[in-house]
This record gives structure tokens, C-alpha cells and sequence, in this order.
């Protein structure tokens, strides 16, 4: 009787070793000259950006994140994180975990995998997340997305190669943001209540916590029998994600707790409404503020 076969996480890497894309010149996704683009907040949590804003961030990662991620004008943040002791507490607590684990770990990481690995590895597990993807695409009634996802899941899975090569891009199926349960939960009403750090975890809310779990098993690692095999992806996973932050970690300046909180709060909620900017809303908020000025005004 034939034993059960496992899928070595070695096979994935001999597999883009072979292939001819690997002859081909690639730039490192994760590294290059940071330019003189710096990324802070200022004492009002604000995030901002000074230096050539078209440098090296706009190129790696497609978007200035200062205009996508930082907080909105007017917005505070703060009033969305009642539990701010705790969660500081909390965060010098991961902060200090990922200072000497896993950010020497993701460094080691890029100076030992060769850039096209680095790219084949963030594929399968990009490749992999059109699963989660696609099934809250349908919970959300986002047919269109949903199909999208499932034909990216599909091509990439077969012609792509356990999904290291992302071919449906070439086909006209773009990657989407992504979509996960917590985001599902946002559609159908529910409100995302405090914001929260958890240990290891990082940035959430009240929302997003428990939506994790559901996240967790649309994911289809969490299938996979075999421990070493499970442990060894999710590992590789983790540090891949790493890797890919170090660039842009290594911009940040000011109150790193704010930055960090302000971003992942306004990301969600750029998520939940698909960059769909709220016209009617933005234009009252303005008006509102334009009235309050001419108040003001009269009082002199």
C-alpha cells in the first residue's frame, strides 16, 4: 500500500530553480535605494511624506503610502482606540518579539533567497489566498470579484504552477485587495467596535478579532496533514510578509504605535467600501466645516 505523498516545501523551490523564468533579470521587490522619501506623523497623528515622492516607494509597492494608508484630514483616529494603554502595552510586547525574531529572521531571509524565489514564494501564497478571496467575495454578493478570484485560482493553481507564477494577470484577471471575513462582517452591518492589538497578532478590532477564525480555515494550509510541512509554510509565509515590509519600516518616523494604528484603520476601512469615496458625505463634512469657519468669523 502506497503511503500518504506529502507536497515538500523544497519541491516549490526546485520548481522556479528550473523553470526559465529564472534566467530572466529581475529587480529585487524588496530592496533597492530608499531614496530620500521619508514616511511620519506629525503631532496631530497626520501621516505625511517628505522627499521624492515618486522615488522608490511609489515604484515597489504601486501606491505613496502616506496617500493611501495615512489618516484622513479631519479624521481622528484616537476616538477609535478607547483601550490605547492596553494595546501600547501590548505592542512594545510584539514590537520587541519582531525586533529580535522575526525581523532578523526576514533579513536573513532576503540576503540568502534568490529574488526570483522571493517572487515565486509571494505568488503561491498570494495564490493561495484567492480561496478566502473568493469565498467572502460570495458571502459579499461581489459576483464580479468573486469570479475574478476563482478564475485567478484556477489559472494560477494549474498553468501557474501550484500558483509561483501569476499568469492570470497576463490573461486580463487582476489581483483584487483581497477580502477576508472581517470585511464580510463590515457589509453586513456589524461595527467594528475598539481598536485592538493582539499579542503576536498585530493591529485589529473588536470586528476583525473573531473574524480571523473563520479566516483560518479558508485557508487551505490549515488542510495540510502533515505538521512539519503545515509549520514550515506557515512559517515561510509569515517571514515572506516580513521580508516585504523592510523597506517600508525602514521610512517610518515619529510615534510608530499612531502611524501603525492610523494606517490599519483607514486601510479597513478603504477595504470595506473598495475605494469607493463617499461623495455626498465628503461634501456635507466640507460644508459643515466651511459654515463653521463663517461662525467663527462673525464672532470678530
Amino acid at each position: 500500500m502506497l503511503g500518504r505523498r506529502v507536497l515538500s516545501p523544497w519541491l516549490m523551490a526546485a520548481l522556479i530553480a528550473v523553470s526559465p523564468v529564472s534566467v530572466l533579470a529581475q529587480d529585487d521587490p524588496f530592496g533597492g535605494a530608499a531614496g530620500d522619501t521619508a514616511v511620519q506623523t506629525g503631532t496631530d497623528g497626520q501621516v505625511t511624506t517628505s522627499g521624492d515622492e515618486n522615488g522608490s516607494l511609489l515604484d515597489e509597492y504601486g501606491f505613496d503610502p502616506a496617500d493611501e494608508f495615512g489618516g484622513a484630514e479631519g479624521e481622528d483616529f484616537s476616538l477609535r482606540d478607547p483601550w490605547e494603554g492596553f494595546n501600547r502595552a501590548v505592542f512594545s510586547f510584539n514590537d520587541g518579539a519582531d525586533r529580535y525574531v522575526l525581523k532578523p529572521a526576514a533579513v536573513s531571509y532576503r540576503q540568502i533567497t534568490p529574488i526570483f524565489v522571493q517572487h515565486g514564494v509571494s505568488n503561491f501564497f498570494s495564490n493561495l489566498g484567492e480561496v478566502t478571496n473568493t469565498f467572502n467575495g460570495v458571502l459579499q454578493g461581489k459576483w464580479g470579484q468573486a469570479g475574478n478570484d476563482a478564475g485567478r485560482l484556477l489559472i494560477n493553481t494549474t498553468i501557474g504552477i501550484a500558483g509561483l507564477f501569476d499568469v492570470a494577470k497576463h490573461m486580463g484577471l487582476e489581483k483584487g485587495d483581497g477580502e477576508d471575513f472581517g470585511q464580510t462582517l463590515a457589509v453586513w452591518g456589524v461595527p467594528s467596535g475598539p481598536y485592538l492589538v493582539l499579542p503576536l497578532l498585530g493591529p485589529s478590532t473588536v470586528r476583525d478579532t473573531p473574524a480571523r477564525v473563520v479566516d483560518y480555515y479558508t485557508n487551505p494550509l490549515t488542510y495540510v496533514e502533515h505538521d512539519p510541512t503545515r509549520y514550515t509554510l506557515r512559517a515561510t509565509d509569515i517571514i515572506q510578509s516580513r521580508a516585504s515590509l523592510l523597506q517600508a519600516e525602514s521610512l517610518l518616523q515619529g510615534d510608530r504605535y499612531v502611524l501603525l494604528r492610523d494606517a490599519y484603520l483607514q486601510r479597513r476601512d478603504f477595504l470595506i467600501v473598495d475605494g469607493e469615496v463617499d461623495v455626498q458625505s465628503e461634501t456635507e463634512a466640507a460644508e459643515a466645516i466651511d459654515q463653521g469657519e463663517v461662525e467663527e468669523s462673525s464672532d470678530y
